[in-house]
């Protein structure tokens, strides 16, 4: 009986470890929206860049029917250039905020009740961008 529970705790004690080194392996945390929209403002869509720089979000307020877009590093350090951008389907032009930034771009507003949105971000030399989401 004890050989057997100690095979079973040596069992456990591999799988924890096991765990342990899954759970170091694993990717660092997306960037988390920083609430630069201000009140009223919800998270309904977001974008991550493939190599975890950051994350564009898209927000919404249903009190104004404005959308609000800031785009947020995973990593703040030195300043990088960093854009958010907004624009609703069939529009040529884009509110954009660009410019050289150590945390996020953004916000940028743009009506958006009763139509789709083209939004994204850019860090560095990635930009992303989903079309014609979000509509409403």
């Amino acid at each position: 009986m004890d050989k057997l529970r100690k095979t079973i705790a040596t069992s456990v004690l591999c799988a924890a470890v096991a765990a342990g080194s899954l759970l170091s392996a694993a990717p660092a945390a997306a960037a988390a929206y920083n609430g630069a929209c201000g009140s009223g403002y919800a998270v309904v869509n977001r974008i991550e860049f493939p190599d975890n720089r950051g994350t564009a979000f898209l927000t919404y307020n249903s009190s104004n029917g404005y959308n609000c877009v800031v785009t947020v590093r995973t990593n703040p350090g030195a300043a990088t250039h960093m854009e958010a951008m907004v624009r609703r389907t069939g529009e040529s032009a884009w509110v954009r905020d660009s410019g050289d930034y150590t945390t996020y771009a953004g916000p940028v507003y743009r009506s958006g009740a009763g139509y789709c949105m083209n939004w994204g971000g850019t860090i560095g030399n990635a930009t992303i961008t989903l079309p014609a989401t979000n509509c409403g």
